[in-house]
């Protein structure tokens, strides 16, 4: 009997074989894991991005003086909400928001949760140059809108919305800087200041008083408005970057691009479309990637 000291050309042909088909099917089945868990993990991504900012740009605008909504095209000319015109390419939505953090109000040992201002106005208790509202603090406010601002903003720099009164999206809110910069007593937002040492009442900081303007018993007071754009869009990709700007006045003469805080809410974003329906708006926010082939995901919202 020989001793064996190598393979067979038959064995070593099967062994080669054998290997080859681990081989292939192998790195095969290890690719498609791959695949998967790198779709997976980037679906799972664009998920969460997009449901976190639909929510906060849904949460936002829950607060926002519905009248005054509007909608800008590239070349910064607008239209109220309600006239959306769908051939168009809108770029931002803008509104203002009335203090919904202030109309909340603060724990305070001897006054629980009450409102630092009340949304009322007791109508015979003022004339054309005070408007009093009970139960109101604007000093409370005043601390609160500087916290929120960042410092740069207080009740002086504040506006009242008069609920029933008429609004016009166009002319009302000084959206546009050129035309309506509100300078008077004849807007839809009526800016305001404190009276010193009372805390419960406004007076005008236009330099014009309330005579002729039709008062009506509830408000909302606001400090502050806000825009969403898409900004930074490659025409390449057809994907741009979602951006959130607040603390401007546009009843001051403010701008979001000039005067605003501006805060990136969502990279990669191929759509950002929002339409109205009376006073029921809807959001819609599509990103993409191209790490796994060519991937989208749209998410959309229901804001009352």
């Amino acid at each position: 009997m020989k001793n064996r000291f190598a393979f067979t050309m038959i064995e070593l042909v099967f062994v080669i074989v054998i290997m080859g088909i681990i081989g292939k099917f192998g790195v095969e089945f290890l690719a498609q894991a791959y695949n998967s868990f790198i779709f997976s993990k980037i679906n799972h991504e664009l998920q969460s991005n997009s449901e976190a900012t639909v929510e906060l740009i849904a949460k936002r605008l829950e607060g926002r003086i519905k009248d005054s909504v509007i909608a800008r095209l590239a070349d910064k000319s607008f239209d109220a909400i309600g006239d959306v015109n769908t051939s168009k390419t809108y770029t931002v939505l803008e509104w203002v928001g009335s203090d919904t953090d202030g109309f909340r109000g603060l724990s305070d040992t001897n006054t629980p949760h009450l409102p630092n201002w009340s949304g009322i106005i007791d109508l015979d208790a003022g004339n054309s140059n005070v408007l009093v509202s009970p139960e109101t603090n604007t000093t409370k406010t005043n601390t609160l809108i500087s916290i929120l601002s960042g410092g740069t903003a207080g009740i002086n720099d504040s506006a009242l919305f008069f609920i029933g009164a008429n609004s016009d999206a166009k002319t009302g809110y000084g959206w546009d800087t050129n035309t309506t910069t509100i300078d008077a007593q004849r807007g839809a937002m009526h800016p305001v200041q404190s009276v010193p040492g009372q805390p419960n009442q406004f007076t005008s900081s236009t330099g014009t008083d309330f005579s002729g303007v039709d008062v009506y018993e509830y408000y909302k007071l606001a400090w502050s408005a806000y825009a969403i754009a898409i900004e930074d869009y490659n025409t390449d990709t057809n994907m741009g970057n979602l951006y959130l700007y607040s603390n401007y006045r546009p009843w001051l003469g403010e701008t979001f691009e000039n005067d605003g805080t501006k805060t990136l809410l969502m990279q990669n974003v191929s759509t950002f479309r929002f339409t109205a329906i009376g006073s029921i708006m809807k959001i819609q926010v599509c990103t993409k990637t191209d790490l796994v082939e060519e991937y989208s995901l749209c998410k959309e919202k229901t804001v009352f």
